[in-house]
């Protein structure tokens, strides 16, 4: 194996999660039970120290129809709202002619907030039905997969391009990164958001872990991959987000001075050695004790004979229930929002996913796989709470 980001070929693996399914390859009926497994090992780069994925299951496989939406939670949307005005405000707000490019734009919900501040927008999205969600608002959205040889069809610059949620996901990462530097204007920038795995360790988030999910970011490798095209990170904060998400402004090399808060994360890295080796070896022990503490609260609930029901069916839930083998023994239904989930199982484990507002009965305790979103959650449900319906959180994330 070759590093992802520098193309060494000195990597150990770090974390082994198991043989596991594509996370999002929520089930039908007739294919449960014959959905494939693939391994789900971490390996860190000793020469970039990128943490990374072993194994590839091919982008055609998992984003040519997933059925995420990432306009569903409405706390996402107010997230990437604040996103759009936030980075007008700093850099465009007086350009008349504005452009706006998005990498995996799903249904449209970040180039929306962009369009309603002048922008001209454009989405690439590889899901066929998602990209029709946001085609059918009047968003526009090319279905492909964005990399370099798109952007020569293109043959545009923009001031905004913005990858939310994506840039880990890449199996062409080189090309991808190519394509922003070509198509990024002299004075533009490149907005990516992603997972931070110092926040993830943190937050012992293990189930961000997953094939989707190729690479795993700290500003230190990012810059490492942004410094083979001549681009670099120039201000970046940490946004609640997901659990813990970095939000990274980056333009072309030289163009802007880093910020002080840049600076700052950057000595919080160096100073808790989130990139060193011994870090993530202490994360993959800590799983295991987790596992253990998670199976022991559910042998509990079936003792005292405890309905419980899973909250949401996020993907990322799949490599927890997975990897602590929970499956219907311990957990009758997961209880969805989004309807593309209707009707499906979950990969792994077979649980049934079921519509909450068509759900007429309740649980003793809901098993909280959509933890990232824990206010909105507990907000929402403050009378199922006084009804005495317990709320569990395997994972706990910290707030900035």
């Amino acid at each position: 194996m070759q590093c992802r980001v520098c193309s060494s070929e000195d990597l150990d693996m770090v974390i082994d999660l198991g043989m596991q399914p594509w996370c999002n390859h929520f089930l039908t009926r007739e294919e449960v039970g014959k959905e494939p497994f693939y391994p789900l090992q971490v390996m860190y780069c000793n020469a970039c120290s990128t943490s990374q994925l072993n194994y590839t299951v091919k982008k055609e496989i998992m984003f040519g129809n997933h059925t995420y939406l990432s306009g569903v939670t409405r706390s996402l949307s107010d997230h990437f709202e604040h996103i759009a005005k936030e980075v007008d405000s700093l850099y465009f707000s007086n350009n008349k002619d504005k452009a706006m490019l998005d990498i995996g734009s799903n249904d449209g919900t970040q180039i929306r907030h962009f369009k309603q501040l002048g922008y001209d927008i454009v989405g690439v999205e590889s899901s066929v039905a998602t990209s029709k969600i946001a085609n059918d608002q009047g968003l526009y959205t090319i279905n492909d997969y964005f990399n370099y040889e798109l952007t020569q069809k293109l043959d545009r610059k923009f001031d905004v391009i913005n990858a939310a949620g994506v840039f880990f996901h890449l199996e062409e990462l080189h090309s991808v990164t190519r394509g922003i530097k070509e198509s990024l204007k002299e004075d533009g920038v490149f907005v990516v958001q992603f997972l931070y795995m110092k926040r993830i360790v943190e937050n012992m988030a293990f189930d961000q872990i997953y094939h989707e999910h190729l690479l795993y970011y700290n500003l230190k490798n990012l810059q490492i991959l942004l410094s083979q095209y001549e681009l670099e990170i120039f201000d970046a904060y940490v946004a609640n987000i997901h659990g813990g998400s970095m939000i990274a402004h980056v333009t072309h090399k030289g163009k802007r001075a880093a910020a002080e808060r840049l600076q700052q994360l950057q000595k919080e890295e160096e100073a808790t050695g989130c990139n060193e080796k011994q870090w993530y070896l202490d994360f993959a022990e800590r799983i295991k004790k987790m596992k253990a503490e998670n199976v022991a609260f559910f042998e509990q609930c079936r003792q005292e004979n405890k309905k419980v029901w899973g909250m949401g069916a996020p993907v990322k839930g799949n490599t927890l229930l997975n990897y602590f083998g929970i499956g219907t023994d311990y957990i009758e239904y997961l209880v969805e929002k989004n309807e593309l989930r209707k009707g499906l199982y979950s990969p792994g484990q077979h649980i049934p996913i079921v519509i909450e507002r068509e759900m007429t009965e309740l649980p003793d305790v809901y098993y909280v796989l959509a933890w990232n979103f824990k206010k909105e959650i507990l907000a929402n449900n403050q009378d199922l709470i006084n009804k005495g319906v317990e709320f569990y959180f395997p994972i706990n994330p910290k707030e900035n």
